[in-house]
């Protein structure tokens, strides 16, 4: 395992954590931003972005480099294609922060429709498990990732029970639809988030066993061992 910990390995983990750093902070800013409706946070996310595109093309290049000219053993190799496919969606909790704070700057000028308690929960817990699955990343932590997996329905309940309630603001007073509208595309932003955390985990499975659980029923049944 001596080759796993060399030094251009650790540095394409630590440029994966990094990205991850940014990632958690982007959607606990957008989220405190449209708690707050905070502009100057907003913008501080949005630039955020840029940041964590590069970095992912900072991550393939180096990537593609390692396997070309290090012909990788097959624990690095793995460590290297999960890396790349955990950055790209890091890169993504990044473009949906960005989606939220756009429509933060929309929602700023009126009024709240209702007080923001279900999608600051979401958030939550949809940040708690971007850790997770990056702790997952570094510690090769099964359970934990498994954890993180079946922690997805948990936002996926919350979001829906959020489109009904927000269905009904719709239907009973109709000059509510443009804010309702807009926190819908907000929730369902972070339901993508927690998504994008739960693919993060299941990657972290595959590099420490070589098992691929997409699909499985470890991960489309939150009550299965």
């Amino acid at each position: 395992m001596k080759r796993f910990f060399d030094n251009e390995l650790e540095s394409f983990r630590s440029q994966l954590v990094l990205m991850g750093e940014i990632a958690v902070r982007q959607v606990r800013q957008a989220t405190e931003a449209l708690v707050n409706s905070d502009l100057s946070l907003a913008d501080q996310v949005a630039a955020a972005d840029d940041e964590l595109d590069q970095l992912e093309v900072k991550i393939d290049d180096e990537a593609i480099r390692y396997m070309s000219l290090r012909s990788p053993v097959a624990t690095e190799l793995r460590l290297v294609i999960v890396g790349m496919k955990a950055s790209h969606d890091l890169e993504r909790v990044g473009d949906e922060a960005t989606n939220i704070v756009r429509r933060v700057a929309r929602l700023a000028s009126e009024p709240p429709l209702k007080p923001y308690i279900d999608i600051p929960r979401m958030s939550k817990i949809a940040i708690e498990m971007l850790r997770d699955a990056l702790d997952c990343f570094l510690q090769e932590d099964i359970e934990k990732a498994l954890a993180v997996c079946k922690r997805d329905a948990e936002v996926d309940d919350i979001n829906r029970q959020l489109y009904r309630e927000l269905t009904s603001y719709m239907i009973e007073n109709p000059s509510t639809t443009s804010r309702a509208l807009e926190l819908m595309f907000i929730s369902k932003a972070i339901e993508r988030i927690a998504d994008h955390a739960s693919n993060i985990a299941e990657e972290m499975v595959y590099l420490a066993r070589g098992r691929d659980i997409r699909h499985t029923e470890q991960t489309k049944n939150p009550n299965a061992g």
